[in-house]
């Protein structure tokens, strides 16, 4: 699919600008609203991991995908739409370019992140902020946007992905732990905000999963990861976009605010 590049500044302005009281909540139907297929999902960071798995089994799925990242790259299938998640004007331009492309947003999966990890004395403010910039505070611009739509159209499927080690805490990740931990809060605040307009919020909690990045790790580091590991190995991509696919299906329809570990029973109890 051709990628587009959103202008920042086309959106500069409309953030703000819309400061209308939310409508009374109705009391919801038993049976729920309709789910129109195929949906417009936005998926952030789907280049690569967990993100491009994701990406690929809402298009198997038969739903029209786009891609909200810093980059071009996506899966067969999915639409590219480059934007800073960190930057609300660019995530708002993105948004708007969606809708106005492809049709409303009724499902989203803040996937976008990234580590800068060091231990706590050594940490710079600069090392923190970066991750808090995208990891929370770009999680937020996304599900603040989507939302908009989503009460318009009274349904919607937030999906925020974690970490295992926002529950779990882990040395020298201090401000990636700080990052996730945050989503569970975020995905009840969301749930109890919107719960009535037929809005769902989850968060994905992944554990190790076997990308590039474990890859490349030495042998012995990864005997050490595997011992903690109940299951005795490090997981698939797949299986954490199984798990997000169910959450976005109707069958998810009565899970919010809930907090779903993929991790091989590393975290259980946390």
């Amino acid at each position: 699919m051709p990628s587009r590049v959103v202008p920042a500044a086309a959106a500069h302005g409309a953030i703000g600008s819309q400061t209308a009281q939310l409508p009374p909540v109705a009391a919801p139907s038993s049976e729920g609203p309709p789910v129109s297929t195929p949906r417009v999902v936005v998926v952030t960071g789907a280049s690569r991991g967990i993100g491009r798995a994701i990406a690929e089994a809402f298009v198997a799925n038969g739903d029209v995908v786009a891609a909200v990242q810093r980059g071009t790259e996506v899966p067969d299938g999915v639409h590219a739409y480059v934007a800073d998640v960190a930057d609300a004007v660019a995530v708002d331009a993105a948004f708007t370019a969606i809708e106005q492309d492809l049709g409303a947003v009724e499902v989203v999966v803040a996937n976008a992140g990234v580590t800068r990890d060091g231990l706590l004395m050594r940490m710079t403010d600069e090392d923190f902020d970066a991750v808090i910039d995208v990891n929370l505070k770009g999680t937020f611009h996304v599900v603040r946007r989507a939302s908009k739509g989503m009460i318009r159209l009274r349904r919607g499927r937030i999906v925020l992905i974690g970490s295992v080690v926002g529950l779990y805490g882990s040395g020298g990740q201090v401000n990636y732990a700080a990052s996730k931990s945050a989503l569970v809060g975020m995905a009840r605040s969301i749930t109890r905000e919107l719960g009535g307009r037929g809005i769902t919020a989850n968060v994905v909690a992944p554990g190790f999963i076997q990308t590039q990045m474990t890859d490349v790790l030495p042998p012995e580091t990864q005997k050490t990861y595997l011992a903690s590991i109940p299951a005795g190995r490090f997981g698939q991509v797949e299986e954490i976009a199984g798990v997000v696919r169910f959450l976005a299906s109707d069958a998810a329809a009565y899970v919010s605010g809930a907090v779903i570990p993929v991790d091989g029973g590393l975290g259980m109890g946390h």
